[in-house]
């Protein structure tokens, strides 16, 4: 469990797990959390982590986005959009902000997590870009048809009082193949130029501590101090 007892709210704790989380596990420690944010009890926290293989569906989520018996768990959630796909080699990040502090904005809180992806992949070489009326970061990939995007980061996001949780997951090195039995995001590559990818789909064999250490800095420069938890 995350130990929240007699700290303060002058940073934001900043946790990285080096096991894979259980979805469940994941959510009930999130729900805890919030309500302790929200009652002024434990600082905001950034958790960092690595799902087994599973899939989850949004508030948007559509019956005919799932195949009819998908490999993995799936599991609903209170988040906003569609399904996705979590597993190994992807980051997931899980945001608690209190934005009661920051202004109730979630418009702007879902761009600056978008810019701060944008940030990272910006440190490794990769151009990622946002497009009206699709949340998240795509990579255009020219290479593989004029009007080819493909989707490199998931952004879902809940809030309860005004506290958030939820967040992020960005492809560093999934199995992509994972993804065939859902349409993630709504993204349905069979009809439309859009795909799934990651940073070594692109070529860039970057490991998980390399991306960990990007998303700090960046996050830091947005979002404002951290304290990593041992």
């Amino acid at each position: 469990m995350i130990n929240t007892a007699g700290i303060t709210r002058k940073t934001i704790d900043w946790m990285v797990s080096q096991t894979l989380i259980p979805y469940p596990e994941a959510l009930a420690e999130m729900e805890a959390r919030v309500t302790a944010i929200a009652k002024g009890s434990a600082r905001e926290l950034v958790w960092l982590l690595e799902h087994p293989p599973l899939y989850t569906a949004g508030t948007s989520a559509k019956p005919e986005h799932l195949a009819g018996r998908p490999r993995f768990p799936v599991f609903e959630t209170g988040r906003g959009g569609q399904y996705t796909y979590h597993g190994p080699g992807q980051r997931v990040v899980y945001v608690m902000l209190d934005l009661n502090t920051r202004g109730r904005d979630i418009r702007k809180f879902v761009q600056q997590l978008e810019s701060w992806v944008i940030a990272v992949l910006q440190t490794f070489g990769i151009d990622g870009e946002t497009r009206p009326g699709r949340v998240g970061v795509w990579v255009p990939r020219p290479e593989l048809g004029p009007e080819r995007e493909d989707k490199i980061a998931a952004i879902g996001i809940r809030v309860r009082r005004w506290v958030t949780f939820h967040g992020l997951s960005l492809n560093v090195a999934p199995k992509l193949t994972h993804y065939a039995d859902i349409v993630p995001c709504g993204i349905d590559s069979s009809s439309s130029p859009f795909g799934v990818t990651s940073l070594h789909d692109l070529g860039h064999k970057i490991d998980m501590a390399e991306i960990d250490q990007a998303l700090q800095h960046h996050f830091e420069h947005l979002f404002g101090p951290v304290q990593p938890l041992s």
